[in-house]
């Protein structure tokens, strides 16, 4: 895929993002593709911190796939630093070519260059095709994730 290319991503990169996050079931009901206010105020708050990566991958000047990845500090694991992988989301018409794969193997690669020593995701319980992918390139399913909306 010498075409693709992946890129920090800029504001004019919202309305294709955002529309990727809309397309799928669950993204459909919790996504709002026409007002693209709070993704202004959210692209803001993340391209202003050194620890969020946010990128896309462009084909052609095309924006066909998305990721954030996110690196982490901590004290666990004898003071390691992890990256989390969110957000993962390929353009329909782009989806089985392996572009999921490019962006995934972009976030681990990115990860070790940036000393994390744990990449991890979580994938909704109902994305059955995507745990599969994920396991697929080396990852395990090995926690339990629980979310509170406060």
């Amino acid at each position: 895929m010498s075409d693709l290319e992946i890129r920090r991503a800029t504001e004019d990169d919202l309305s294709a993002i955002v529309a990727m996050l809309a397309d799928d079931p669950l993204g459909a009901t919790r996504e709002s593709p026409d007002d693209l206010t709070p993704y202004r105020a959210a692209f803001a708050v993340l391209d202003a911190d050194p620890h969020q990566h946010l990128v896309v991958a462009d084909r052609a000047g095309r924006v066909v796939g998305t990721l954030q990845l996110t690196v982490i500090p901590g004290l666990s694991r004898r003071g390691a630093t992890r990256s989390i992988i969110e957000g993962v989301r390929v353009h329909a018409d782009e989806r089985g070519a392996g572009l999921g794969t490019d962006l995934i193997e972009w976030a681990i690669t990115r990860s070790r260059d940036l000393g994390c020593r744990l990449v991890q995701l979580t994938s909704d319980a109902t994305r059955v095709d995507a745990h599969r992918f994920y396991e697929r390139l080396g990852f395990e399913a090995s926690h339990l994730g629980f979310k509170l909306a406060p």
